[in-house]
């Protein structure tokens, strides 16, 4: 897989993506990642990839022509298979979301600043909007790094053991369940003994139980 994310600050997203399970994908050649510096793409001598809005207001809005020519020229590189948008307007990310594109090969993120992008770029050029979360932040990096991390995840062979992501919460819309290791008790708290007993079938229908259980407690908009 190899996703593009285009940013007008790039060094937002030198840390996430230079450790942890991103590294170690990138390093197995299992995921590209490629950083793509708006202002490369401005057409001033300032480099400035944002101007006044047309009607007036408050905050300044980022111009169609940079990101128009980053996203033109990746593409006559290599097919697309998704142009997303990070915006707090965008659909929810969620489990169903990340499942679908860790099945694509290419996709590009571009991540939006000040007041937002031009509409024309949202009109013409994108082909999804996504959101973490019903808040604002300062820019499009973080929530562009954590949809990188939930996609790459679930490539097969990023992950030491490739069923771990499918006990993991949202995967069938319930949380995970608990989960305990060594010292088996500890303070007095104990680890439950259907985990020790041995018998697969048990521990399997206790762990389904307990999601179920959790989910209805936590989040019963899920069932």
């Amino acid at each position: 897989m190899r996703i593009d994310i285009i940013s007008a600050v790039p060094e937002l997203l030198s840390g996430p993506f230079d450790s942890s399970i991103i590294k170690k994908s990138i390093d197995k050649n299992l995921a590209e990642i490629h950083i793509h510096n708006l202002r490369n793409y401005a057409s001033n001598k300032y480099k400035s990839v944002d101007d006044y809005q047309y009607g007036g207001g408050a905050g300044m809005v980022m111009l169609i022509e940079p990101i128009d020519k980053c996203i033109s020229q990746l593409k006559k590189e290599r097919d697309y298979d998704e142009i997303i948008y990070m915006s707090p307007d965008g659909k929810k990310l969620n489990q169903q979301v990340c499942n679908k594109l860790s099945c694509f090969k290419n996709i590009i993120i571009l991540c939006g600043h000040y007041k937002g992008i031009d509409q024309r770029v949202r009109d013409n050029l994108i082909t999804s909007e996504i959101s973490i979360g019903d808040y604002v932040l300062t820019g499009g990096e973080l929530p562009a790094a954590i949809l990188t991390d939930s996609i790459i995840r679930l490539i097969p062979g990023v992950l030491g053991d490739e069923t771990s992501a499918l006990t993991d919460s949202f995967q069938d819309n319930l949380l995970s369940f608990p989960v305990y290791t060594r010292p088996k008790e500890y303070k007095s708290w104990e680890v439950p003994e259907i985990l020790l007993s041995g018998d697969s079938k048990k521990i399997e229908k206790w762990r389904i139980e307990q999601s179920i259980k959790s989910t209805k407690k936590k989040r019963p908009d899920l069932l």
